[in-house]
């Protein structure tokens, strides 16, 4: 019995891990990392296994830093089956073939940059296309329910217990048994916030005997959710004041989904205007919230009976849906007065960067943050000062209110995290997805478990 760990090693993207029992190779998740230039390096590196010696992947959830490089394995020869639950199934097929429009476009865009330059020969090919997310799709098998363990070979179970994350997220129990050996293995996937209006609490962690966990919000607590939202129904009633827009990048999984809910109070409450524009700029997004409206049962109680009495937990008198880029363009054209809602979250692509360029120069709009920011990318180094970035080859101040509300994250903090680890009763933890200063933080409040923050493609025996 063996694991490996092939991905989010001291660092909060790519997560992928591998546990070999009995001849059994199960993947826990594939993701794509999310940065710079060195992160679209790792991307496309070899994986550290062979994908056809693969049988099956556990997926957690359907972000793309746990779900984006499947693609990429089936291309390079996997053959197993890909095994989740059925929102994670529906949500990481809409993410995937929206990661492969953008790389397309992104490709596209560098082929003409070389060809400008004289170096048409220098363009590279997008990491996958849609035709091989579109692939992904028959490798997928047996849904997952939660609590219902599923033998994947003699010797090797396992179970999906809700992790509260986001529509469909799961922590993933591995029992092993080889050798006349058993090992209980947990991974946790992402750990979901309590107490959020949307989603059921994370379920409490099973009994293992080692617990592989995230570390994200390893080094610091949330600012309690209520003072978030206040904040934020703060920023915008500023932000118009001063005639202005506020441009919030956003994730198009449960945070958007949540924002919109937020909104709907506030415009509901008379603390938002009820005249005010909601634009939320991003198909997936868009899908994403149909998704939603199609799974009612894994909702908080308060949220579930207000789908059961018919109300939309999202709707806004002022909500324009902007499927079309034409629609998005003409969103420039709103100079004061909007909310504008787009991806992706990091800034790393999607039709945010379009509206950061139109409103980061401008001294009466706002930019609001309401999710994690990894190293590298657009998002981190608007949140950290700087006074212009680059985007779309050119630059572009920022002179915009830049804010960032931490309350909004759908990540366990540390506290969160202690108590559900605590609940395993763990013998061994090995840390994974978060930057190394968060986990060195959190290493030193675990106590009675063994601690490893494993390296990229170190391996361990279980």
């Amino acid at each position: 019995m063996r694991i490996s760990f092939h991905g989010a090693d001291r660092g909060v993207t790519g997560s992928c891990h591998l546990v070999e029992c009995g001849g059994l190779r199960v993947l826990v998740d594939c993701g794509l990392y999310q940065g710079g230039r060195e992160i679209d390096e790792e991307n496309t590196a070899p994986f550290g296994f062979e994908p056809s010696a693969i049988d099956v992947v556990l997926l957690t959830h359907a972000h793309l830093d746990h779900c984006g490089r499947l693609p990429l394995l089936v291309k390079r020869g996997f053959r197993g089956e890909i095994v989740c639950t059925a929102p994670t199934r529906e949500l990481a097929r809409l993410v995937m073939l929206d990661a492969a429009h953008l790389q397309e476009e992104e490709a596209r865009h560098r082929a003409r940059r070389a060809e400008r330059r004289g170096h048409a020969h220098e363009a590279q090919p997008p990491l996958y296309s849609i035709l091989d997310a579109l692939n992904v799709q028959d490798a997928f098998g047996r849904v997952a329910q939660y609590d219902q363990p599923l033998q994947l070979a003699p010797g090797v179970r396992a179970t999906f217990v809700d992790a509260g994350h986001i529509l469909g997220s799961a922590s993933v129990l591995l029992e092993l048994e080889e050798g006349g050996e058993r090992r209980r293995v947990l991974f946790s996937g992402d750990l979901g916030n309590a107490g959020r209006p949307l989603l059921r609490d994370p379920a409490p962690a099973p009994q293992a005997d080692v617990v592989v966990l995230e570390t994200t919000y390893g080094d610091r607590l949330h600012k309690p959710l209520g003072p978030s939202v206040d904040e934020l129904v703060e920023v915008i009633g500023e932000t118009f004041r001063r005639g202005g827009n506020v441009v919030i990048p956003t994730f198009a999984l449960e945070r958007a989904q949540e924002l919109l809910f937020f909104l709907h109070q506030g415009v509901a409450q008379g603390r938002l205007p009820h005249a005010m524009q909601v634009f939320l700029d991003s198909p997936m997004a868009i899908s994403a919230t149909a998704i939603f409206e199609r799974y009612p049962g894994c909702y908080a109680p308060r949220t579930a009976q207000m789908f059961r009495a018919g109300q939309d937990p999202f709707g806004l008198p002022g909500l324009h849906f902007t499927r079309e880029t034409a629609e998005s363009v003409a969103i420039n054209r709103v100079v004061s007065g909007a909310v504008i809602m787009a991806g992706a979250g990091m800034c790393t692509g999607g039709r945010v960067r379009h509206h950061l360029v139109h409103n980061l120069p401008r001294e009466h709009c706002s930019v609001v943050f309401v999710g994690f920011a990894a190293e590298g990318t657009l998002a981190r180094r608007i949140i950290d000062g700087a006074r212009e970035v680059r985007i779309f080859d050119e630059e572009v101040a920022v002179r915009a209110k830049v804010h960032t509300i931490n309350g909004f994250s759908g990540h366990a903090d540390q506290a969160e995290l202690l108590a559900w680890h605590a609940g395993a009763r763990a013998a061994r933890t090995f840390l994974v997805h978060g930057d190394e200063p968060a986990m060195q933080a959190f290493a030193q409040r675990l106590q009675g478990t063994r601690v490893e923050m494993p390296a990229l493609g170190q391996e361990f025996e279980l």
